[in-house]
């Protein structure tokens, strides 16, 4: 049975209509809000940057915890991706954080294939919820979603630019992942300098055609602040585990000799903006971001490599039904002909080796025949031989009756003259 289904037509007008009376669909927003709450929230986050640039610090200090991270040596011979998970709560919000550390990332001697680990590691989590949507009883609500939806580039504070590794590697990731730039231990350069490096920082990124997250400013509620955020970028930040005691408020701080750069003091570093712009305002927009354009594109990529597409050859659109049935049937008559030519192949293989039976039963006869021959020669020859040897026998022992007769003759004769 066939069931045909009208598609509905674009061109519908839409009426609106009043109620006479309170329905209750207003309260979707807090059906919303408390199902989210109720599910939790998940983000990941990535965190790339040279060893020592303070990133498993700043991690610490943005989500006020300690992670118990350890010190990566310097002499890993490639670079390894450590993801650790972990249950936030904050009021009655829970929040599965993952945080994956690119450890011994630009540590070796040639670093052409440094960015790869990164880049296989985004398609793999990429890949993993490809897989877990297209099956036929899927779970997506219980799916551990591993996608990255922040990438924190963590950029070594030398003044003069990019360096060549981080260029390379912020282009291989700006269609897989939200890039946000990050100057890590700004507190070890001046302001100015600071400021000439961010121009810098941009004016390469925008030379090498490098997409880097902007926050969004089409919502009204938070487009100011985001425009005024993203004048910002990169962000200068520091990061600290100690808490010193400034006036009567312990606040996480770093003490120096000629002084105390306080973290979340707005001017000494750019550490609270980057807080209130990567978990307080845009997070969600991050997830969103990653779901509808990152992994859409990665997603759209897999399904053409599958033979998949929206539009036929006639550029006419096609769902998704037809395309399956027509790879489908594709598939089986690709299966008959690979059955038929190993089916071919399995009789040419049985008559040649029928052929080679043959002739070797051949050879056996004809050896066969051969060593009958050879043996009824043998013993032919073996009766003639013992028929002469017979035969001379015969005559030894009538030579040797003649002799002993004879013998005999002359010794009677002899008796009978004496």
């Amino acid at each position: 049975m066939t069931i045909e289904v009208s598609a509905p037509k674009k061109d519908i007008v839409t009426r609106v209509l009043k109620q006479s009376g309170h329905v209750g669909f207003d309260t979707l927003p807090d059906q919303l809000v408390n199902k989210s709450v109720q599910n939790g929230f998940v983000f990941n986050v990535m965190c790339i940057g040279e060893t020592g640039l303070g990133k498993s610090t700043l991690m610490d200090s943005l989500f006020n915890t300690n992670f118990d991270s350890v010190a990566s040596p310097h002499t890993l011979p490639n670079v390894k991706l450590k993801a650790n998970t972990y249950e936030l709560q904050e009021s009655n919000v829970q929040l599965k954080l993952t945080i994956c550390d690119t450890v011994g990332f630009g540590d070796q001697i040639n670093k052409e294939n440094s960015f790869k680990a990164v880049v296989d590691y985004i398609d793999v989590q990429f890949e993993s919820y490809l897989q877990e949507e297209l099956k036929i009883k899927r779970s997506l609500v219980d799916f551990h979603d591993s996608r990255i939806h922040a990438c924190l580039y963590f950029l070594c504070p030398t003044g003069h630019g990019l360096k060549s590794l981080d260029l390379v590697c912020m282009k291989q990731l700006d269609s897989k992942v939200n890039i946000i730039p990050i100057i890590a231990k700004a507190d070890t350069i001046s302001k100015i300098e600071l400021q000439r490096f961010k121009g810098k920082i941009l004016e390469e990124l925008q030379k090498n055609g490098v997409n880097i997250y902007h926050f969004p400013t089409d919502d009204e509620a938070v487009a100011e602040t985001n425009a005024n955020m993203n004048e910002h970028t990169p962000f200068a930040v520091v990061g600290s585990r100690e808490f010193v005691k400034i006036g009567n408020k312990q606040v996480r701080a770093r003490q120096y000799p000629w002084g105390t750069v306080q973290v979340e003091n707005e001017i000494h570093c750019d550490f609270v903006k980057l807080r209130e712009m990567l978990i307080r305002t845009n997070m969600e927009d991050m997830r969103e971001q990653t779901h509808s354009k990152h992994y859409a594109l990665y997603r759209q990529t897999r399904l053409l490599d599958m033979g998949f597409s929206d539009m036929d050859d006639d550029n006419k659109p096609v769902s998704f039904q037809e395309i399956f049935e027509v790879k489908r049937s594709k598939h089986l008559n690709e299966l008959q002909a690979k059955e038929e030519e190993v089916r071919q192949m399995f009789v040419q293989r049985v008559k040649a080796k029928e052929a080679e039976l043959k002739d070797n039963e051949k050879d056996l006869h004809l050896r066969f025949d051969k060593l009958k021959k050879e043996h009824a020669e043998e013993k032919r020859k073996l009766e003639e031989a013992r028929q002469k040897l017979e035969e001379e026998y015969l005559e030894f022992t009538t030579h040797k009756n003649h002799y002993n007769s004879a013998n005999h003759t002359m010794t009677l004769g002899k008796r009978n003259k004496k």
